[in-house]
Order: C-alpha cells, then sequence, then structure tokens
C-alpha cells in the first residue's frame, strides 16, 4: 500500500535534511568516505547517511577535546553556566524539529519525543546551575602546623557513549556535567540514532561552546573506534550507557590506565503491587513503567509481581488498558506504541514470548509480531509467567508485559532481588511503613513508590551490582567529571 505523504511528513523531512551530516571534530564538519545508513524504524527505510568514522578519525576528535581541555577548564563557572543556560533555551525554541528528528530515527510517538526534547534540555539547565557551586574545603591540620586546602578540578578529556533509545537525554544527561566541570569530550552516539546529537552539538556551538570542547563522531564500528580513544592516553573519562555486556568489555579496556569511568548499564526492574495497593494508582504507574519508550528502557518494569489478593482485578484493568494503546508510526496522529529499533529487536521480544508459553505463561493480549513493513510488535501481556523464563531474567525491551502471583511481602522481595542486575524497582502500597521497609530492602540503586517513571535530572539515577557505576544527575552528576585536589599549606 502506497502511503500518501502529509504535512507531517514534509515537516519531519525538512528537519532530518536540517541536521548536518559529517563529524564534527574541532568546530568543523568533517566528511568520510564511507557513510553510515539512518534508518526509520517504522517503515525499513533509509532517512539519510552520516559519516562514517575510522579509528583515526576517533583519535583525532579526542586530539581537538585535548587541545581545548586547558582553555576550556579556565572559562570561568559562570561563564560556562550561561553557555549552558543558552542551549538549554535553544533546545526548548527548537522542540517541534527536534522531536521529529527523534521520533524518525528512533520511532517513539512524536508526543513523546517532545517530552525528551524538555527531559534532555533540563539536563543543561541543572548543569548550568550546579557549574557555579562546586565546593572545596579548608581546614587546619589537627596537629597544627599546616591547613588542607581542598580544591575541585575537571577530570578532563571525556568519551561520551550514548545509547539509541534516548538519543537526546542520554546525549545532555553526559555532555551538561562535563561542560559545568570544565571538561571536553568526545560524544560516540549510537550508530542507529546519531541525527539527534549532531543536532544538538552544532546548537551547542551556537550558544557559545569553543572550537574543540565537543566533539561527535559517527561510526558503524563502534569498537574499533571507542577502544583507540580508550587507549590513547589523553583520555581521562570515559562515560557510557548501553549492555552490562559492552560495558564489562569496555571497564576492561579502560583498567589498562585506571581510567575514571561511569556506567549506567542493563536492568531488570521488578514491580510490585502489594494488596493494600490503589489499584488506580497502581495501573497508570505500571503502564508507565512498562510502555514508556515503548518499552525499550533499562528503567521498564520487566516483572510484575501481584499479590494474589488483587492479581486478577490489577490483570482485567490493566490489559483493558494495555489493548486501548493505539500502534503505528510515532509520527502519526494519536499513536502510543511506535516501532521497535529494528528487526532484531522485534526477534528478540518474539523469542522470548516463546520461551515463556512454552514454560506455562499464558498470552491475554498480543504475542505475535505485527505484519507489513516497519519493526512493530503490539502491546502484550502474559499471566502466569515463571520465575525461570527467559523474559524474567534479561531485558525485554519492548511492549511486553509479563505478571506474576506473589503471598508474601519476604517472598516477593526475594525474588524481586534474584538477578545480577540492581537499577530501579517498582512498589505499589497504601501502607507508608511497608513501602519505606520494602523500599529500602530492594537492592537497586533507584525505587518509585506509587509511581511508575523516576527518572528526573536533579535525582541521581544509577544501579548497584551489575546495573552499573556512579551515578548521573542531580547533585552528584558533576561529582563524575571532577577530581579531588588536596594541598597542604605550612605555616
Amino acid at each position: 500500500m502506497t502511503h500518501t505523504v502529509t504535512e507531517s511528513d514534509e515537516a519531519t523531512i525538512a528537519a532530518i535534511d536540517s541536521v548536518p551530516t559529517g563529524l564534527f571534530i574541532g568546530g568543523r564538519w568533517r566528511e568520510t568516505a564511507a557513510r553510515l545508513p539512518v534508518e526509520d524504524p517504522a517503515t525499513g527505510q533509509t532517512l539519510t547517511a552520516v559519516a562514517d568514522a575510522a579509528p583515526e578519525d576517533g583519535v583525532a576528535a579526542l586530539a581537538a577535546a585535548a587541545a581545548a581541555q586547558a582553555a576550556w577548564a579556565g572559562v570561568p563557572a559562570r561563564t560556562r553556566s550561561e553557555i549552558l543556560m543558552r542551549a538549554h533555551r535553544a533546545l526548548l525554541d527548537d522542540t517541534e524539529r527536534l522531536a521529529r528528528i527523534a521520533t524518525a530515527e528512533m520511532g517513539k510517538p512524536l508526543a513523546e519525543a517532545r517530552g525528551e526534547v524538555a527531559y534532555a534540555a533540563e539536563f543543561f539547565r541543572w548543569f548550568a546551575e550546579e557549574a557555579v557551586r562546586l565546593d572545596g574545603g579548608y581546614m587546619p591540620a589537627p596537629a597544627g602546623g599546616s591547613r588542607f586546602v581542598v580544591a575541585r578540578r575537571p577530570v578532563g578529556p571525556s568519551v561520551l557513549i550514548t545509547p539509541w533509545n534516548f538519543p537526546m537525554a542520554m546525549a545532555t544527561r553526559k555532555i551538561g556535567p562535563a561542560l559545568a566541570a570544565g571538561c571536553t569530550c568526545v560524544v560516540k552516539p549510537a550508530e542507529q540514532t546519531p541525527l539527534c546529537t549532531l543536532a544538538i552539538a552544532e546548537m551547542l556551538s551556537a550558544a557559545g561552546v569553543p572550537d574543540g570542547v565537543v566533539n561527535v563522531v559517527t561510526t558503524s564500528d563502534p569498537a574499533a573506534v571507542t577502544g583507540a580513544m580508550i587507549a590513547d592516553p589523553r583520555s581521562r573519562k570515559l562515560s557510557f550507557t548501553g549492555s552490562t555486556a559492552v560495558g564489562k568489555i569496555l571497564l576492561e579496556q579502560c583498567a589498562k590506565s585506571v581510567m575514571r569511568t561511569s556506567m549506567e548499564l542493563g536492568g531488570n526492574a521488578p514491580l510490585i503491587v502489594f494488596d493494600d495497593a490503589d489499584l488506580g494508582t497502581a495501573v497508570e504507574g505500571a503502564l508507565a513503567a512498562k510502555m514508556r519508550n515503548i518499552g525499550q528502557a533499562c528503567t521498564a518494569a520487566n516483572r510484575i509481581y501481584l499479590q494474589r489478593g488483587i492479581a486478577e482485578e490489577f490483570t482485567r484493568r490493566f490489559t483493558e488498558r494495555m489493548a486501548a494503546l493505539p500502534m503505528g508510526r510515532g509520527a502519526d496522529p494519536g499513536v502510543v506504541v511506535g516501532p521497535l529499533i529494528d528487526a532484531a529487536a522485534v526477534a528478540k521480544v518474539s523469542d522470548l514470548v516463546a520461551d515463556a508459553r512454552r514454560r506455562g505463561a499464558t498470552v491475554l493480549l498480543g504475542g505475535t509480531a505485527a505484519e507489513g513493513r516497519g519493526y512493530f510488535y503490539p502491546p502484550t501481556v502474559l499471566t502466569d509467567v515463571p520465575d525461570d523464563a527467559a523474559m524474567f531474567g534479561t531485558e525485554i525491551f519492548g511492549p511486553v508485559a509479563g505478571l506474576a502471583v506473589f503471598d508474601t511481602e519476604d517472598e516477593v522481595i526475594e525474588r524481586a532481588d534474584d538477578t545480577p542486575y540492581g537499577l530501579v524497582a517498582y512498589v505499589f502500597t497504601e501502607n507508608l511503613r511497608r513501602g519505606l521497609r520494602v523500599s529500602e530492602a530492594l537492592d537497586t540503586g533507584m525505587v518509585g513508590l506509587n509511581q511508575g517513571v523516576v527518572s528526573n535530572p536533579a535525582a541521581p539515577f544509577g544501579g548497584v551490582k551489575e546495573s552499573g557505576l556512579g551515578r548521573e544527575g542531580g547533585f552528584g552528576g558533576i561529582d563524575e567529571f571532577l577530581e579531588t585536589k588536596y594541598i597542604g599549606v605550612a605555616l
């Protein structure tokens, strides 16, 4: 069937055409002989092509960052703050164009993409405010005779690797604190979604970021390009968001030079609904936790545990809400469920559902990949999912909700924690004491208590165990890009 080009499509085409497609190195756009195609996951068609960097391009970008480091570190904090505030305003003023770029290359519904622009912009504002509040210290030595001066200084040139699922917000969540702290950087976006980062780099330059402070390399060979940068002694910091498997490889590489690292890795979030929960709140919270970004989020509810007394009613209400979610191209009006990122994602989700069915789970809704072009999988609900099902042991990364029943508080905490991951958990109960008790007992870096979304630029985002190292956002986000220096002063 032929798709009629609408005004919305024309606006999207114009947005894509507005993005520079070269490498951004030292304040200049560079072309490469090889090109990396960018695909529309709603159609499987190529949107455009961007420069495809080789390892030597990554090293050139790092050299530009290293050359700019001393000057950028010497820029007054107030000036760095004002540049980030201009970038914050620029993103908000350009919301529609940026949202269309994100929807086109990643697939998320346009309304959700607009929300991501606001979320991304807020990281620039938050870290603009943090830039002027870097602390230090001064104290007399306990034994007398000298003074201790404690100063904070930028780590130095930083390699920032971002994922495809939140291509704008994950870029600003790393670039914001790096610039606020006085660090230069090289950003390597995911190969599926390079356009958002390229657009942000252009906007940062227009906001006053000096040449070489922010560099962007896009590549179809991330292992080789990032490996070359990590191996270069001019790299002082790596911040990575992505899978635990890749994170472990990067940690091994960084260990050779004892490079500072921040790792935001995989999750396997449990969502627990107790029988004293407000079911309306719980259903909507579970819907938000499961279906944000089409389920393609490390914070997505991966295992939904229902106390036996409310399991049947929750399941009925939740399944009705899932069934009512419209699926289609992200740019089409009213769509809530867009395509998955690529064919491999659809295959993975299909395999996880098939495995759960073989192990005794029942499919109440969906359960089969959509036919036709694009990478669509419908909202799906399964009940009686056993703990040994593959979907309860790995990130689903799709619009599939697996439900299981529990009886006691101790039982569900043990089952929720029975995973090497520990990013986030969700708890729904009207009993405050129970809510705090369970939240503190769960072995995760974050907990949503009676809410299905925890991400906030002002809050420390990160996990424990194999879900990562360090925190992004909040007061601690800038610390990841700062070193502490002690100076002993003799009297």
